[in-house]
């Protein structure tokens, strides 16, 4: 159980991280950089690739939660 809270939290964590950073790129936007290209830059990115990695991990932790908790 303490291992897949953990592992949520480590997920949650990782998605915070991604999602922050994607939000903080959405400045070069009004600088004059076109869609595909912000889209290109985010995709070129370490930090932007947590948010998925983050909603996986989460994703993972709850659904081995078993069903039967009263």
């Amino acid at each position: 159980m303490v291992g897949r809270i953990f592992s949520f939290l480590i997920g949650f964590g990782l998605a915070i991280i991604g999602g922050v950073s994607i939000i903080a790129y959405f400045n070069f936007l009004p600088a004059g950089v076109s869609w595909i290209e912000y889209l290109e830059f985010i995709s070129r990115r370490i930090e932007c690739y947590f948010l998925p990695l983050g909603i996986f991990i989460m994703a993972i932790s709850l659904k081995s939660i078993p069903h039967d908790i009263e």
